[in-house]
């Protein structure tokens, strides 16, 4: 992998982790475009950058990780609680991808299966957009009242993303909405359930390929991999949460639709 190589899987990852669109369908395509071949090094270079994105949410939300810090030594009761539900949340989709790591890997991780991910994912946004519940500014419940319940209900839905290209956002997002947040308290939760997510994942991949990923490309394009996921992140995140702020999620049912349909043409055209 060269320097240009790692710029751009940088820049995907950055771009397309946070926003419902799935960045590892995004990262799986543009390796595939690139020439990089699908081994255990690429797979766990795809899941190292995601560094970059955990950092750019860590300081966006610092206000918010300040007061989780907080919570955790016995100086903000909301902190605690928050912490508390990010835990719920996170435990099922930790158990089940540690149960069916290897099969999902070894099934799931291609580009067909990604394009038909993609389509059914931007058909279900453009259903749940249609109700009241999904618009900006509809009453809900705030970041501060959810629930036990309600941290299960998203962390259920969670385990629907290790289908690669589903997308961890979009799933959180309208299971949050679903079962009564704001939009925009959605949109946070999943941001915060991201990095909890994400920082397992990326852990979990350092400690079993990250020798393997070392050796293959070196320590500069894992340096320049997170770089630019970082700094792509931050713009996609401001970005996304702007634009929610006065719009639906439609847009990126429409994008998903068309570029699941984009791949499917594509992958029929290569095959003859």
């Amino acid at each position: 992998m060269g320097p240009w190589q790692a710029i751009i899987l940088g820049i995907v990852e950055g771009l397309t982790e946070y926003l419902p669109v799935s960045s590892t369908g995004h990262l799986l395509l543009t390796q595939r475009l690139l020439g990089i071949a699908s081994d255990p090094a690429s797979k766990a270079f795809a899941i190292a950058i995601q560094a970059g994105a955990i950092i750019a949410v860590l300081g966006l939300y610092r206000k918010r990780v300040a007061e989780m810090a907080r919570g955790l030594v016995g100086k903000s009761r909301d902190g605690l609680r928050l912490v508390f539900h990010l835990a719920i949340a996170f435990i099922p989709a930790a158990v089940v991808g540690l149960l069916f790591d290897k099969t999902i890997e070894a099934r799931l991780f291609g580009v067909p299966p990604v394009a038909g991910a993609w389509i059914v994912g931007g058909l279900l946004i453009l259903v749940i957009s249609r109700s009241p519940k999904a618009q900006p500014g509809h009453p809900g419940r705030a970041i501060e009242s959810l629930t036990p319940m309600m941290a299960l209900a998203i962390g259920l839905a969670q385990c629907l993303a290790l289908w690669p290209g589903t997308s961890r956002s979009l799933v959180t997002i309208l299971a949050a909405v679903l079962v009564g947040m704001t939009l925009e308290a959605a949109v946070e939760f999943s941001f915060l359930l991201g990095v909890l997510t994400l920082g397992a994942a990326t852990s979990y991949e350092a400690l079993k390929a990250g020798p393997v990923m070392l050796h293959a490309y070196g320590p500069l394009a894992i340096i320049l991999g997170v770089g630019f996921a970082w700094i792509s992140a931050v713009i996609a995140v401001r970005w996304m949460v702007a634009y929610l702020s006065r719009h639906d999620m439609r847009i990126f049912g429409w994008y998903r639709i068309v570029l699941g349909l984009a791949v499917v043409v594509w992958l029929v055209a290569e095959a003859h």
